[in-house]
């Protein structure tokens, strides 16, 4: 049985929660039940005796256009490891691109990065160009970073509270720098971060970074890490945007791209097209009453 949850504006499900039943059979979906779960906030849940979850999502994609759902095997539950992506997931910017910015070169790094996400170019390869073309550059540069472009994405905190009051173990992992995930991971309420660390000498970036490059298979060697030791049959949950982040969205239970680049979307079991990342507590069913705010 598939279990798929959709939100999208609350007028728009329930006006075509009759018509959704019908469509959806005419594409070869067959449907079990669908209604709507007002203590989510207007989610519908649909339930199909089939096991094809792609051709569940594309019909869906077909069907309902701009949604934000979730496709599982069973009926979701509250995950006992969190794990997430940093840049444009839990915060709004790519810190690398802003600290390139300072140095005069925004433009030619965010090419970079667009392309790595977009799973063009080699993650590590791109990495290390780009934090190559920082040499020199002063690190008071970060904080000023920091203080002035590094902003959460909304729904951020309540969702890492939330999970945590509920018992779920939370961390922050990045392709991105220690400098910039530390201070947010303490702001959001992360309980563990996982990072690149750069080189810095005499107050300034050398263009180097110091140990190994945290990449996609370490993205995802930290979920499994972490779900050894919440137990063999705990739930987890990952949230990504980019290549960098599809084997850890694979990996975890609900794997839920946010605003995410193609491959990374198509990959995930989740997907947030229209909302902010509250809708990950929607579409897990845990009710706004419980959320901490």
């Amino acid at each position: 049985m598939l279990i798929a949850r959709l939100i999208a504006e609350p007028d728009h499900l329930s006006a075509r929660l009759e018509a959704a039943r019908a469509d959806l059979e005419k594409s070869g979906v067959r449907i079990a039940s669908a209604a709507m779960l007002d203590f989510c906030g207007q989610t519908m849940q649909i339930a199909s005796p089939d096991d094809d979850a792609a051709a569940l999502r594309t019909a869906l994609d077909n069907h309902f256009g701009t949604t934000d759902g979730l496709v599982t095997a069973d009926e979701p539950v509250v995950p006992r490891v969190f794990i997430s992506d940093m840049d444009s997931t839990m915060i709004g910017q790519e810190c690398i691109d802003e600290l390139g910015d300072f140095a005069g070169l925004k433009d030619r790094i965010a090419a970079i990065t667009e392309r790595a996400m977009q799973g063009e170019l080699d993650f590590e390869q791109a990495l290390r160009e780009r934090v190559g073309l920082l040499d020199g550059l002063a690190i008071d540069a970060i904080e000023q970073c920091l203080t002035s472009r590094i902003r959460p994405m909304a729904g951020a905190k309540v969702l890492v509270e939330t999970l945590k009051k509920l018992g779920c173990r939370t961390v922050l992992v990045t392709g991105g720098f220690h400098h910039f995930a530390d201070p947010v991971a303490e702001k959001l309420g992360f309980e563990y971060v996982v990072g690149n660390r750069l080189d810095v000498a005499g107050g300034k970036l050398t263009g180097g970074l110091i140990g190994d490059i945290v990449d996609s298979s370490v993205k995802k060697a930290t979920l499994l890490a972490e779900m050894e030791t919440a137990g063999e049959d705990a739930a987890s949950l990952a949230t990504g945007d980019g290549a960098n982040d599809i084997p850890m969205l694979q990996a975890a239970t609900y794997g839920i791209a946010y605003h995410a680049k193609p491959k990374a979307r198509a990959a995930a079991n989740g997907w947030i097209d229209r909302g902010d990342l509250t809708d990950v507590l929607r579409l897990l069913g845990i009710p706004e009453s419980e959320w901490v705010k």
